[in-house]
């Protein structure tokens, strides 16, 4: 789905992101450029931060290298 119309982003783009590291919407917006022009869609980035970060998605993601505090 595309979360960022103005730069074109989906949320698939954002989650690989977070896998990579960037965990932020500051972050995102440096890497992807989500959130640049209208701000818009700032809130359902950081939604979708946290729902990636949360449930050891990150650590399926990762082939296991990192592990949910959970």
């Amino acid at each position: 789905m595309y979360v960022c119309i103005c730069k074109g982003i989906t949320d698939r783009q954002i989650k690989e992101a977070v896998y990579d590291g960037s965990t932020s919407v500051k972050a995102l917006r440096r890497h992807l450029g989500v959130s640049s022009q209208c701000g818009r869609c700032a809130e359902l980035t950081q939604e979708i931060i946290e729902e990636t970060m949360s449930g050891g998605v990150i650590a399926t993601a990762n082939n296991g290298l990192f592990y949910s505090a959970s």
